[in-house]
């Protein structure tokens, strides 16, 4: 055993960075026959040879499932991941969104929650292969498909194509990204057998030397591993690129076609792949509570097996969209989705065990031959006493003790706000106010639901079906305010580039554009409230004002426990607790649950503030089971 040398530190310090310094130059040589046994076992990595993925010299089948380590507590990640291995499956495919980790331009973030460093290696110590979908788009119903909004300053940004604007965005964050991801590599020892070059382009299919672009971005900073594509059906041709392995995303056995037909037409033969098979789906407010029936889960799993092609299971635990991360569709019409991504998938919003994840496990644990591990037990849940808000602060009295309003001739949308570094706002509310002296039509673009006061009295709504409303006679100069909310940019299809929020051109009076506008960044984030000390707040009126905030204390006598936040009788608004943004209600449903995760919260007393928009209930509830809605299977 080599003991330390207290007398001789420098000279143990000097042998241990030569033989550090040797094992890098070897790594970077590729001197095989010099290297350490355990890497000279890596060096040909996951290849997709002929019909099969091989794994060095071996037969290797990918059995899948996709958790998103930003829709999960960190305390919880081990918890999800073994569950993961105990189902039987072998791998970890897990997104990247770029606008989480580069909130403002040139600045990351990696820490806590964002730890993608962290989670790879988690899934390494646990057994789990990893395959890295860093985008630059992901789509993940994530605001803007996982890229930044402060892309969106530039006038004539084409996102998802070869503009320099963007491009030159790109290059900054995979500098930043590659750097970490590639250490992470199998072939330099760590978890990473495949990465996926962007996301489902052939359904949008701008530019086609955006592909290439984006695989040789990957590869000229060091990516050595196998690299994938993946689209569903409408654009699969589309969207390939030459040396990249296809695969696909389906959910019905009706499309297993595509593995044997479309698939090998497209690239011939080579390994077959379903990507994502969708274990459920989304929900959208106002829409129903999808589910999936774990029958029919089975048999097309599967038939997928016995096809031969390796598989991805999507989701395997969905999580939660915490904070307003959720993205939008808008097709026909704009939908945004829920806080809640538990997707009907294999483990629940918070963890908990399906008849999905039974009737797999059994399946994968045939394929294996070998007994899996145990299951670990699951977390528990609690239904804490009611909370009656003891606190008010209206968000008229707030306003002065927010940062400065921005002050414009004319509105000026959210992401082109000069806050936040000159980044603009990403997230939020965005109050805007002017002067009026008269009554008439006022008339605006609103993105994505503004509410509009004469002072602070409510006179309705602006969305993208109301777009003009009667301004009621006024006496004298009045306060015009439209509180208007990013409800979530659009995730997927044409309308990706159509999303800046706020106020969109100008706002008219009986066909005037108003001038002289104060606005005020809602973005809540922990700095926000950070503001809002003691003092400020007022005990809870008989007949609030609103929006407002509302303060109370959740008391937590023992080790503190998951619990589902319900806010019935309350309307449409925002909870945060200790800090953390649960997300966002809406009495429209489907959701009427917020999830709260145990670790979250401390034994005594847990700071809850609710933003509330239109109207409060009595009290606030902690239930021990979610409702996320009326049900309906996917068609």
């Amino acid at each position: 055993m080599l003991k330390w040398n207290v007398r001789r530190p420098g000279r143990l310090l000097g042998l241990l960075l030569l033989v550090i310094l040797s094992f890098l130059v070897l790594r970077r040589l590729n001197w095989s026959s010099l290297a350490p046994s355990w890497l000279r076992h890596r060096q040909l990595g996951l290849q997709a040879k002929d019909q099969n993925f091989m794994l060095e010299d071996s037969a290797f089948s990918i059995f899948g499932g996709s958790v998103h380590y930003f829709r999960v507590p960190r305390a919880y990640w081990r918890d999800r991941l073994l569950k993961m291995k105990a189902c039987g499956l072998n791998t970890l495919t897990t997104y990247v969104p770029w606008n989480l980790h580069e909130p403002e331009r040139g600045k990351f973030d990696f820490s806590e929650n964002l730890d993608l460093e962290a989670f790879v290696l988690l899934a390494a110590e646990v057994g789990l292969w990893v395959i890295l979908r860093p985008g630059p788009y992901i789509c993940s119903e994530i605001d803007l498909g996982g890229l930044p909004s402060w892309l969106l300053q530039d006038s004539s940004m084409r996102l998802r194509t070869t503009y320099k604007g963007f491009t030159e965005a790109v290059d900054l964050y995979f500098d930043h990204l590659m750097a970490r991801v590639v250490p992470l590599q199998y072939k330099n020892g760590g978890p990473i057998i495949a990465v996926q070059v962007e996301n489902e382009y052939g359904s949008y299919n701008k530019d086609p030397a955006y592909m290439p672009y984006v695989k040789k971005a990957l590869e000229d900073r060091g990516i050595v591993e196998l690299l994938l594509t993946s689209d569903n059906e409408d654009g699969l041709r589309k969207g390939t690129v030459d040396g990249v392995l296809a695969t696909i995303n389906l959910q019905s056995e009706n499309e297993l076609h595509l593995l044997n037909t479309f698939l090998l037409s497209v690239q011939g033969l080579r390994p077959k792949m379903v990507m994502e098979y969708w274990t459920g789906w989304f929900d959208s407010w106002g829409g129903p509570h999808h589910i999936l029936d774990s029958s029919e889960l089975l048999r097309t799993v599967s038939a997928i097996i016995d096809a031969g092609a390796s598989i991805n299971l999507y989701m395997f635990h969905g999580g939660t969209n915490f904070g307003f991360i959720s993205g939008a569709l808008h097709f026909q019409d704009y939908m945004s989705d829920v806080t809640s991504y538990d997707y009907d998938a294999v483990l629940t919003e918070a963890g908990d065990y399906t008849p999905k994840y039974i009737k797999l496990r059994e399946l994968f644990g045939s394929i294996s031959g070998t007994s899996l591990p145990l299951p670990p037990d699951l977390l528990p849940k609690v239904q804490y006493e009611p909370l009656v808000p003891a606190f008010y602060l209206s968000l008229w009295d707030a306003l002065p003790y927010l940062q400065e309003p921005v002050t414009s001739e004319k509105p000026l949308n959210m992401e082109n706000l000069p806050v936040n570094g000159g980044n603009g706002q990403a997230f939020g509310y965005t109050l805007y106010e002017t002067t009026i002296a008269s009554s008439g039509i006022l008339s605006a673009l609103v993105r994505d639901r503004g509410q509009v006061f004469l002072n602070t009295v409510s006179i309705g709504f602006l969305d993208y079906k109301t777009k003009k409303i009667l301004v009621p006679l006024v006496q004298g100069f009045t306060a015009l305010r439209i509180l208007v909310e990013n409800c979530g940019r659009v995730n997927y299809g044409e309308n990706l580039d159509n999303q800046r929020k706020g106020l969109i051109g100008d706002i008219y009076l009986n066909g005037s554009p108003l001038k002289k506008f104060k606005i005020y960044s809602l973005d809540m984030k922990k700095s926000f409230f950070q503001r809002f000390t003691a003092e400020k707040w007022n005990l809870v009126p008989e007949v609030p004002t609103f929006p407002a905030f509302f303060l109370g204390a959740l008391s937590v006598t023992t080790y503190p426990y998951d619990t589902f936040v319900k806010l019935e009788g309350w309307e449409k608004g925002v909870v945060f607790v200790n800090g953390y943004n649960l997300g966002r209600y809406w009495n429209i449903g489907p959701q009427k649950t917020l999830y709260l995760p145990g670790v979250w919260l401390d034994q005594g007393l847990n700071q809850v503030i609710v933003f509330e928009e239109v109207m409060a209930g009595p009290v606030i509830q902690f239930m021990e089971m979610p409702y996320l809605g009326r049900q309906q299977y996917v068609d």
